[in-house]
């Protein structure tokens, strides 16, 4: 992480140059840049989707290509592109037939996990995504990470609010909730200056993933939020190659931090 800065000439002491924040989403097991993210910053904030099911892009990696291949992978991807998610499901469950799924999921999973948390520089603050399971964090996160979802945190004087998950959609990912749900995550969180949730806020522009040709699903709730409290910033992932990944509503500046497995870029904030 950052350094302490240059001497006070008058106490000898470190003198306060700042805060620098950096933000990742979307890792998909990117353990390598995930160690780096927080190299030059005070925190690292992590907005979930550590695990890697299945890689749309290289259909080699991922949980699913260990189990079944690389050609059983890029047909469900293709099933699920074309958003035929009946015959995903009956393919999915012919793969699937006769193994413990848990089982192997959960310790695949496991396994991700353990270099993925290991990985985390300290102070990180973290959230789920869509595809974590938020039961196996407490087993994995270090003393130098901490988790929320529905909390904040003051990071630099500033108050972050960290909203996890995603809404329920057909693909039926492992943290999905109702829409009251979230809601009342959004809700408990109150004014905060720094709005920080996995799934964006109910926007086209901000939903719509140029390359799946499809909108995910954003939060309403976020979005009455950032009209009713004003935060300084929105920051939030899951659209991997969203049609606008920066806009301004109001006062908020909303910013899609990336799809960090891809990029290994974090998003820095710094005031």
């Amino acid at each position: 992480m950052r350094g302490s800065g240059p001497q006070d000439p008058d106490t000898g002491t470190a003198r306060k140059t700042g805060t620098r924040v950096h933000v990742v989403s979307d890792v998909h097991g990117n353990t390598e840049a995930l160690a780096r993210a927080g190299d030059g910053a005070d925190a690292l904030v992590c907005l979930g989707d550590l695990v890697l099911f299945i890689d749309y892009a290289d259909h080699s990696r991922g949980i699913f290509a260990d189990l079944f291949g690389a050609e059983n992978t890029g047909r469900l991807v293709r099933l699920r592109t074309e958003r035929r998610f009946e015959e995903a499901r009956a393919f999915g469950r012919g793969l699937w037939a006769g193994l413990d799924r848990d089982a192997a999921v959960l310790g695949a999973v496991r396994k991700q996990y353990a270099e993925m948390f290991a990985a985390m520089p300290t102070p990180t603050y973290a959230t789920y995504g869509n595809v974590d399971v938020p039961s196996l964090w407490p087993e994995y996160a270090g003393s130098g990470t901490t988790v929320l979802d529905g909390e904040r945190a003051e990071i630099g004087g500033r108050v972050f609010g960290f909203v996890g998950g995603g809404l329920r959609t057909p693909m039926n990912t492992p943290y999905e909730i109702g829409d009251e749900e979230y809601a009342a995550k959004v809700e408990a969180l109150g004014p905060v200056d720094v709005l920080c949730s996995h799934i964006p806020p109910e926007v086209p522009e901000l939903t719509y993933d140029t390359v799946a040709r499809r909108f995910e699903r954003g939060s309403r709730a976020l979005l009455d939020a950032i009209h009713r409290t004003r935060p300084r910033y929105a920051l939030f992932g899951h659209v991997h190659q969203p049609l606008a990944s920066r806009m301004r509503i109001g006062a908020t500046e909303c910013v899609n931090v990336g799809h960090f497995a891809a990029t290994g870029r974090p998003w820095a904030l710094t005031w």
